[in-house]
């Protein structure tokens, strides 16, 4: 049976951009309060009055998931603004292209710490408050489709994710006898500004890995936009599932990768093979 949406609540982080924003349009177009989470003032308030457009409530928190004390804050602006909350999605998180050799150990520790344990606080402070109050939600979490298969230069990324898809899997049977649904989205390339950014933080000029804010080396085929994830999380969130895909092609190929390794090892040597060029392996200490 399908669920109904509008007057529910969802809180999201990473919510100025990107999936964040998409997703809060799309909810904001079902009905639904939206607590927008993120680090830009500015851009949330972009964000907020697209929601308010198309029918949506909002409420804004400014912070960054890293700091504990974030977690707190955006669940108690639900329950201030809306009563409560009945759903969560957490999608704050960043990459970068840079071999885990030429990672210092500080920037591998930052990348857990945004993409994982602040996702995985979240989720567990959420699923704490409704067993408190004896009421049931729903926890989502962005994973990636590199959750199941890495990629070259992209490994730390692949971990992180993976690590925050297998303790989702293990929470979905953990916190099914208290009737919460447990998540996780495994988007494809998205055209956002997350490539633009990972650029960035590894060293390299804007266009140096691609163009129109996707990587060189992603198919066109497998490049898709904002809207069509967050389209997928608004369907998940009416009818939960354990885990939303917005690619059945990519789907079948993890399944494939996983059966077959050397197979997946042959299409990871030829990415890297192609890449070798804008990466030195170097060590980077800090």
């Amino acid at each position: 049976m399908m669920k109904e949406l509008a007057g529910t609540t969802i809180v999201i982080t990473g919510a100025s951009s990107g999936i964040g924003a998409a997703t809060a349009v799309a909810c904001g177009a079902a009905g639904m309060n939206v607590v927008l989470g993120g680090r830009r003032l500015d851009r949330l308030e972009q964000v907020s009055r697209r929601v308010e457009a198309v029918g949506g409530a909002t409420a804004i928190v400014v912070g960054d998931v890293r700091d504990r004390s974030n977690v707190n804050e955006l669940l108690d602006a639900a329950v201030d603004s809306f009563g409560g909350f009945d759903s969560i999605f957490a999608n704050a998180g960043y990459s970068m292209e840079r071999s885990f050799v030429s990672m210092s150990e500080d920037e591998l520790r930052a990348m857990f710490e945004t993409n994982f344990f602040a996702s995985i606080g979240l989720a567990r402070e959420a699923a704490l408050r409704w067993i408190e109050s004896d009421r049931v939600g729903h926890v989502i979490l962005c994973s990636s489709c590199v959750s199941k298969f890495p990629l070259p230069f992209q490994g730390v990324y692949a971990a992180t994710k993976g690590a925050q898809a297998l303790v989702a899997r293990a929470m979905r049977h953990e916190l099914s006898p208290f009737g919460i649904q447990v998540s996780t989205v495994h988007p494809i390339t998205t055209r956002t500004e997350f490539f633009d950014r990972s650029a960035e933080r590894s060293g390299f000029q804007r266009g140096d890995l691609g163009r129109d804010g996707v990587p060189d080396h992603a198919p066109r085929l497998f490049v898709q936009s904002p809207e069509r994830v967050a389209n997928a999380v608004v369907q998940g969130l009416r009818s939960p599932r354990s885990e939303i895909w917005t690619s059945w092609i990519v789907r079948m190929a993890s399944a494939l990768f996983t059966l077959f390794p050397r197979l997946q090892d042959l299409v990871m040597h030829r990415q890297a093979a192609a890449e070798r060029g804008l990466h030195r392996i170097r060590r980077h200490d800090g």
